[in-house]
């Protein structure tokens, strides 16, 4: 008895066409789905570059950009040492936060961060006095300046200038820019739109600004 080998059968020329065209499918959607795949990172990429440097060219709009001065706005009935309240101003779609130091300054700020516009946090547990973070980039902004202590922000937080009343309540007023004092700012923005509040503020450079009525600043 001799013992052979199995032979395999014959090859089915239509199963050999399937399997080729089922490779040639696959090879396709492959490569559609590395292209894809390639766009899509490029194109979000593209777009935070573009919009990093729209930020940092000031294409955006930025806080305290507008010459006019803002109408005032009451943002809090009170606001006590070690808390923070969130807000919008001058317009709605401007983020600020406003917060109150131990030692009972008020400061306030735009919570949009200078380097991406992500969004600015308050972290009262950081530091001596707390701090104002931005979680993207680890960006920090000292609370008391609104300059920049870590991070890739570019430069400090635009200002939004607060006042308070006797009776407690929390104003906002005006803002001011980037390296800008809420002075500065102040007296920009008022110009000759309203020269008696200017000329109580001290704008003309005869003497520093006192209490603006009943309101008195703390910056």
């Amino acid at each position: 008895m001799s013992v052979t080998d199995p032979q395999p059968p014959a090859p089915d020329p239509r199963s050999d066409a399937a399997q080729e065209a089922l490779h040639d499918r696959i090879a396709a959607d492959s490569l559609t789905t590395r292209r894809d795949y390639l766009r899509i990172v490029a194109t979000v990429s593209g777009g935070l570059a573009v919009g990093g440097v729209a930020v940092a060219s000031g294409i955006l709009h930025r806080h305290g950009d507008s010459e006019g001065a803002p109408e005032a706005k009451r943002i809090a009935d009170q606001l006590l040492p070690g808390e923070s309240l969130a807000f919008r101003y001058p317009g709605s779609e401007d983020r600020a936060v406003a917060v109150r130091l131990e030692d009972g300054t008020l400061a306030g700020y735009s919570a949009v961060c200078t380097h991406l516009a992500c969004a600015v946090l308050w972290r009262k547990d950081r530091g001596s006095e707390g701090e104002l973070y931005c979680p993207c980039h680890e960006g920090v902004f000292d609370a008391r300046t609104g300059e920049v202590t870590a991070g890739p922000p570019p430069r400090g937080l635009p200002k939004v200038v607060l006042v308070e009343e006797t009776d407690g309540s929390v104003w906002a007023i005006g803002t001011a820019r980037s390296g800008e004092s809420a002075r500065e700012g102040l007296c920009r923005q008022l110009g000759d739109d309203r020269p008696e509040l200017a000329d109580r503020l001290g704008c003309s450079g005869a003497s520093a600004p006192g209490a603006a009525g009943e309101r008195s600043e703390r910056t």
